[in-house]
């Protein structure tokens, strides 16, 4: 796919530069409702911390993919019911301290290339989303594009040497409690 527009919304950051270096397959049915660098005041961005939230299910598959695939996570830290509703499990990334640090910078094109490699083979390479992370991780092969698309100079986005903004900490921040669970009724 080629890029002719930018993508103007925020979306998270966390969800597209991390989520994927997790190695969870692209396809199930179990998918985080969204992805977070920080959860209130308990965890910040600097912990080197992926916090995810799950819709909570009791259907055979999410128990499944829970039991095999969560739980049995490498970098997992924490997985929490906080309400009838919600499943928050926490993943560690602090052996990708370097990465981590140019992620939250907003400085994409200086993360590792293993690791962008990583994040680029999580998408589908004909889909829409490949072309706009490419263009974030190396972004040196499509200067020219964006300046095309923007109206500037190309030599002014080298000067910035970036294609796409830092995460806004403020919207990658999980805020929601813990609920009692003994007052939760439990569907079994």
């Amino acid at each position: 796919m080629v890029i002719n527009a930018l993508y103007k919304k925020y979306f998270q950051k966390s969800k597209i530069f991390l989520y994927p270096l997790l190695d969870i397959k692209r396809g199930t049915s179990v998918v985080p409702n969204e992805t977070y660098l920080s959860w209130n005041d308990t965890i910040n961005s600097e912990d080197m911390k992926l916090v995810c939230t799950y819709h909570f299910r009791t259907d055979d598959e999410y128990s499944k993919f829970e039991k095999n695939v969560l739980l049995k996570h490498n970098r997992l830290i924490d997985l929490i019911k906080v309400n009838e509703d919600t499943v928050v499990v926490i993943f560690s990334f602090s052996d990708l301290k370097s990465d981590w640090f140019h992620f939250i910078n907003g400085q994409y094109s200086k993360i590792n290339t293993e690791t962008k490699r990583k994040i680029l083979d999580f998408f589908d390479k004909k889909s829409g989303n490949y072309a706009y992370v490419e263009s974030y991780l190396f972004p040196e092969k499509h200067f020219e594009t964006y300046a095309r698309i923007l109206g500037v100079d190309v030599n002014l986005l080298k000067s910035v040497g970036e294609l796409c903004n830092k995460p806004d900490l403020e919207k990658e921040k999980l805020l929601i409690a813990v609920a009692d669970l003994e007052n939760i009724k439990i569907i079994q």
